[in-house]
């Protein structure tokens, strides 16, 4: 009895002592825990897999799809400009001056025509279109616009492949999805895709376009967090159905500002697109006057040069007048301040514009509001057209 009862008490501590003695590297033998059913084993950090397995995921979404479909329509514009040879007149050469992005919108008659930004071609003597693969293409300048900052070129299509679908940008919502296609740049990043989302619509953009310190136009352009760099202009923005919604315009670049880009919505790029492509310029309706704001003139003249009454708060005072013009023949003079349009209120050149831009076409009537010396008069005058 007592042999077996020690036989047992023994076992008990060998038991016991053997993971102690594995530790140690004290035996002279190694010690393997056989698997369960699962293929895990314990150590002493838990379960683990002690077996490798291959995992495939599909990354295929919705935006891979689109891109794949969108990219070729989007390509590379260079603009080339001829440089004179400073020391012989005779000689120039041409060189690249910049590159933007364009789009590819139409196929017709054997022609493509590709819609980008007027500030890339701007000064160009020679267009070249470079496709996504790569292909370089001459393009011809059929038109373009300084104030939608459009133009659309012409190129043939037997190297085109894909053309972009059209869509409306009038029903965009703030915070659905936006993807920007372009060459930011240049041609070395060329095909880069950003995606964001629609931050704004209907952003009112002031844009100085003779530099002189004054707003000549306010541009009306959709905001995006997409990221929209130089090389960009011209591309495309495009909804995740990968229709076209915006062309790619023009960024805020300050050091404290990051994610704001803008777009021209394609439902206002459209009909200037339509007209460039069949006239070469937007035929838009013309008066004939240098003009400003009277907020740009010294209050203290209001009175003394311009002769107004004390009610007259805004206005549009005319610096000078081009002759045979519209104004001319109807009989508006240098400093009279124009205060209404059809009885519509201005207060600078940039109402004007929009009021005939928007509401009146060459060969118009339009009755103008104006004082004279201090007193309010009124005429009508036929409006021209703007070459």
């Amino acid at each position: 009895m007592p042999t077996i009862v020690g036989v047992i008490l023994g076992a008990v501590l060998i038991l016991l002592a053997l993971p102690a003695l594995v530790q140690t590297d004290l035996l002279p033998y190694d010690i393997t825990i056989p698997e369960d059913e699962s293929g895990l084993v314990e150590d002493d950090q838990g379960l683990t897999g002690n077996n490798t397995k291959n995992v495939e995921v599909n990354v295929t979404t919705q935006i891979t799809e689109v891109v794949d479909k969108v990219t070729p329509s989007v390509v590379g514009v260079v603009n080339i400009q001829s440089q004179q040879n400073f020391w012989q007149d005779s000689d120039s050469s041409s060189q690249q001056a910049g590159v933007g992005s364009g789009v590819i919108y139409k196929k017709e008659d054997g022609s493509a025509y590709v819609v980008t930004n007027n500030h890339v071609i701007e000064g160009a003597n020679e267009i070249e279109v470079v496709l996504s693969d790569e292909t370089r293409i001459k393009a011809q300048l059929v038109g373009s616009d300084i104030f939608t900052d459009l133009a659309v070129l012409k190129m043939p299509d037997d190297q085109v492949k894909h053309v972009i679908e059209i869509g409306s940008s009038d029903n965009l919502k703030v915070g659905e999805p936006a993807i920007a296609i372009g060459n930011p740049l240049g041609l070395r990043f060329s095909g880069s895709v950003t995606k964001g989302i629609i931050s704004g619509k209907q952003r009112a953009i002031p844009q100085d376009f003779n530099r002189d310190g004054l707003e000549d136009w306010q541009a009306e352009v959709i905001q995006t967090d997409a990221a929209i760099n130089p090389g960009n202009s011209g591309g495309a923005l495009i909804n995740i159905e990968g229709q076209l919604i915006g062309i790619n315009s023009m960024k805020i670049a300050k050091s404290a500002v990051e994610g704001i880009g803008f777009a021209i919505p394609i439902d206002s790029a459209k009909p200037i697109i339509d007209e460039l492509e069949e006239f070469g310029q937007v035929n838009r309706p013309y008066i004939g006057i240098e003009a400003y704001g009277l907020n740009e003139v010294p209050s203290a003249e209001w009175s003394n040069t311009l002769n107004l009454p004390e009610e007259v708060k805004g206005g549009l005072y005319i610096r000078s007048i081009k002759q045979m013009s519209p104004a001319a023949k109807a009989g508006l003079k240098p400093l009279d301040v124009i205060t209404a349009l059809d009885g519509e209120k201005v207060e600078d050149i940039i109402d004007l514009r929009k009021y005939l831009y928007s509401q009146k076409d060459p060969g118009d009537k339009l009755e103008i509001t104006y004082y004279r010396d201090g007193k309010k008069n009124t005429l009508t005058i036929t409006l021209g057209s703007q070459e």
